[in-house]
Order: structure tokens, then sequence, then C-alpha cells
């Protein structure tokens, strides 16, 4: 099994949405991916809740039997899409994947 968790720093703000709304569409966007891709197991996205100066905002958890099925879900369409709307409100990113 495979782990992969991402963590972001979000933008203050966009289009007129706080960075707490731009968290929770973030959220939505990544958690509707479980039914449009099969290849991931698990899903768990949560939102910072103290320390916001010092913390990331947002963080994914997702398991997936192999490293091959980490790549399908990265290059999936439907991810893609998401990447991209995350690629408008992220600041700062860190990624670990490993093996469980």
């Amino acid at each position: 099994m495979v782990k992969h968790i991402v963590m972001w720093k979000l933008v203050d703000e966009k289009d007129g949405k706080t960075k707490d709304r731009l968290a929770q569409e973030f959220k939505e966007k990544l958690l509707a991916l479980k039914t449009l891709i099969p290849q991931l197991i698990e899903i768990e996205v949560g939102l910072n809740a103290i320390h916001p100066d010092k913390n990331s905002d947002i963080v994914l958890s997702t398991t997936f039997n192999t490293f091959d099925d980490l790549t399908v879900y990265a290059n999936h369409p439907d991810h893609l899409k998401v990447v991209e709307f995350a690629k408008t409100i992220v600041k700062e990113r860190a990624c670990v994947d490993y093996t469980i």
C-alpha cells in the first residue's frame, strides 16, 4: 500500500473569496475524486483548525495499492482539473509518498 500526503498554504483571497471559502471549495473538489478515480482506495481531507500563521491550511491523505496506481491518479484528467484549480490558490505545497 502507498500513502500520498500533501499539505498546502493558500492565498488569503482570490476573486472575492476568502481563504476559508477557497479551502472548502478545494476540499470538495478533492473529495469528489473518490468516485471518479478507481485506483484511489481512501481519501481524507482536513482543514487546519489552529495556528494558521504556522500551519498549512489544508491536508490531503490518500491511499493506493501501488505507486503505479498513484501515477494513474496523478495523471487522471479529473485530478488534473483539481491541480489546475489548486495552482490558482496555492502559495506553498509539501508532499510525501511512502509505503505502508
